[in-house]
């Protein structure tokens, strides 16, 4: 019974042990045969996006600007606006899950892989191992600080007055009519005394051309001051957000890689309360066409040790927001490009190889 059994196993084992290739051998290989996974990689873009922040808030005496100085287009209402400011784009390099093979035979025992599991050279131990980091995309608005401004501290008007036998001696609430009429003529006097400086009129003249400036400077400064409470005041903050964006062959009638809102900022893509920022890209068809036709083998062994790089392509890419191209660059983007096996001649230690481990492209090829 023992002699039987040991039998059926070398009945079971011997065929498969026949299907694999030996070298020099054109027989199959078995698929199911042991081998080494790798993965060829893909490039995509983070878009960091850098947005201001424009906040408005009325000066008190807005209502009185047009009666008391003449401006008439002094604004009463709290308003925020948001405007991008400037893109970048950067570039990154991740194992391409579309293209993931399994080397086999001769290739399992001369690859190199990268920390991430992308093929990095063939017969070769001159690799980078840096650890590329992590970069990480923000989404949280950063709370807006205080700069200790006020309205209150400008105008020194007092809010009460002295009464008198009318009210009985007891003092007298100042009303923002009267507070407007006082920073007016402030404001007024500013002017004024700039002109009598400029033209020379002051009866003293100051000693220097510093002090001169300086005294300058500072009635501009009291000046712009109360102005600002009738025109109001506007401040500006800076926030930047950053999105990873995977190219795919969607991308070239553009896909939305964030949204933006003049009230609310950058948002996600998925926030629909916002107008969508589309990135588009355009391959270049011809070097795509030309790297194809010289990729083909009459080699009926050809890719069958599961050795392959890329020919990567390269695009226009174009962010734009509503009708507006407002980036434009060119990247190269190797999941565009076609794959080609690697010749099985070149796999045997005679050679070695090395490859780009950001997009998968044969960088040398020595001989040994």
């Amino acid at each position: 019974m023992r002699i039987i059994i040991i039998i059926l196993t070398m009945m079971l084992v011997m065929p498969a042990a026949g299907q694999r290739r030996k070298k020099g051998e054109g027989e199959a290989v078995n698929p199911y045969v042991e081998g080494i996974a790798y993965a060829l990689p893909r490039t995509g873009i983070r878009v960091s996006v850098k947005a201001v922040k424009e906040s408005f808030v009325p000066g008190p005496y807005s209502s009185y600007a047009a009666q008391l100085l003449g401006v008439n287009d002094a604004k009463e209402r709290v308003s925020v606006k948001w405007f991008i400011d400037d893109i970048k784009l950067s570039t990154f390099s991740e194992p391409d899950p579309d293209h993931v093979y399994k080397a086999f035979g001769e290739g399992a025992f001369s690859v190199s892989l990268t920390p991430d599991g992308c093929l990095a050279g063939i017969n070769t131990n001159n690799l980078s191992t840096a650890d590329k980091g992590v970069n990480a995309n923000v989404f949280l608005q950063q709370p807006e600080l205080n700069d200790g401004f006020s309205f209150s501290n400008i105008n020194d008007s007092p809010m009460y007055t002295s009464g008198d036998s009318t009210t009985n001696y007891r003092p007298v609430r100042v009303g923002p009519e009267t507070k407007a009429a006082e920073a007016a003529a402030r404001i007024l006097e500013c002017r004024l005394t700039r002109f009598h400086m400029a033209a020379g009129l002051l009866d003293e003249l100051h000693p220097d051309g510093a002090a001169y400036r300086i005294s300058l400077d500072e009635l501009e400064r009291i000046e712009k001051d109360y102005l600002s409470l009738f025109t109001g005041r506007v401040t500006h903050s800076t926030e930047v957000f950053s999105f990873d964006f995977i190219p795919t062959a969607q991308s070239e009638k553009g896909e939305v890689v964030f949204r933006f809102s003049e009230e609310k900022g950058v948002l996600p893509p998925s926030d629909l309360s916002g107008k969508p920022v589309m990135l588009k890209v355009e391959t270049g068809k011809d070097l795509i066409s030309k790297y194809s036709g010289q990729t083909k083998s009459e080699n009926p062994l050809a890719g069958e040790s599961g050795v392959f790089y890329r020919l990567p392509a390269v695009a226009d890419v174009n962010i734009v927001h509503e009708i507006n191209t407002i980036l434009s660059a060119r990247i190269t983007l190797p999941q565009f490009g076609p794959v080609a096996p690697v010749p099985e001649e070149l796999l045997f230690g005679d050679y070695s190889i090395e490859i780009h481990p950001g997009t998968g492209a044969i960088k040398s090829v020595s001989k040994n």
